[in-house]
């Protein structure tokens, strides 16, 4: 399949630059996956859609202030994005100027607070810089760093805990798990009342998640690796779901990723953790997700392709191309859907 296969045309003033003034009043397009059929809700609607036994699977990485401006030696400004913890007080990162940043390049910041230093420039024109600092790496990047807003967020966000889900507990995504920012813990009560096993996996997310496909064959698209654990009870409860029949309902395809990246054959699983390049498209056989909630991603992304190879790409097409029509908001502080066997109120 080719990359235009999944491409659709999104107005840039639907692209949402500011969240929803209230989490779970943003709105829900509900897709069957099976039909094709879809219903036009709130995301305060979805218990109708979860039925009592799911096993309702949330990522919990919370997103670090991993923006940092800086000096370099001689005097001019520099930005450095952190995108994935190498060890040792090393970092793969993003920089600006680029041209600028050569090994051995040392930036400050914070007025000597932190510094770094240049190591290498992978391939793809990431550096690997080693941090050097008195203290708690997190605690001066708190004070340091700013959030890492994707790039077609143009606007000012007032309060950056609304780029946290209210669950997020495990610092290290330079974005966020976006599915998750529709919950409330309001909602995630009432949930958890109805019968549904709410429990959570960690991906830390990087920038790689809004790199854009590049080959014309998918298949020759090389996946970002991210860094993911699933916990003993998060385990236990999916194979219990699994063996039992009944569902797994992943919120954000990072969560659907780290499921299926460590799911056997039958969905059930183990406690597990390590770095994920899995690549869901179109054909591929889910081992362990039945149904998710997510948001509208990028025209030709891998996500709209992993949606697809949920619900089928005519489906999905369909869907966002409605969406379009009825002025939904898109992207990671836009709307949400709901894909899966559709029986509102089982």
């Amino acid at each position: 399949m080719k990359t235009s296969d999944f491409l659709y045309d999104l107005p840039e003033e639907l692209i949402a630059q500011t969240p929803a003034e209230r989490r779970d009043a943003s709105r829900l397009l509900v897709l069957d996956k099976t039909t094709g059929a879809i219903e036009h809700r709130h995301f305060y609607d979805l218990p109708r859609y979860l039925r009592p036994g799911d096993c309702l699977v949330l990522n919990d990485s919370r997103v670090i202030p991993a923006r940092l401006f800086g000096v370099r030696p001689t005097g001019g400004a520099a930005e450095v994005v952190l995108l994935r913890d190498l060890g040792g007080g090393r970092w793969e990162c993003l920089t600006r100027p680029g041209r600028k940043m050569r090994p051995g390049t040392v930036v400050t910041f914070g007025g000597g607070e932190l510094t770094g230093t240049v190591e290498d420039v992978e391939a793809d024109g990431n550096r690997v810089i080693r941090f050097a600092y008195d203290g708690i790496f997190l605690e001066i990047l708190e004070r340091l760093g700013h959030m890492p807003l994707p790039p077609y967020i143009k606007a000012q966000l007032d309060d950056p805990e609304r780029y946290q889900t209210v669950y997020a507990r495990e610092p290290g995504s330079a974005a966020a798990p976006t599915a998750g920012l529709h919950f409330t813990n309001g909602l995630l009560d009432d949930i958890r009342a109805m019968g549904v096993d709410v429990r959570f996996v960690t991906l830390h997310v990087g920038l790689g998640t809004f790199r854009p496909v590049k080959a014309e064959n998918i298949e020759d698209h090389e996946m970002h690796s991210e860094y993911c654990v699933v916990p003993p009870d998060t385990a236990e409860a999916v194979t219990r779901a699994k063996r039992e029949g009944r569902r797994v309902v992943a919120v954000g395809t990072t969560s659907c990723r780290t499921l299926e990246s460590f799911a056997k054959p039958d969905g059930t699983m183990e406690p597990s953790a390590g770095w994920t390049d899995i690549f869901i498209y179109p054909g591929y056989r889910f081992r362990c997700v039945d149904a998710l909630v997510t948001n509208f991603h990028l025209p030709g992304s891998t996500l709209v392709m992993l949606v697809s190879a949920l619900a089928g790409r005519e489906n999905i097409l369909r869907a966002y191309n409605t969406a379009v029509e009825e002025r939904y908001r898109f992207f990671s502080f836009g709307d949400a859907m709901f894909i899966g066997d559709v029986r509102e109120g089982e």
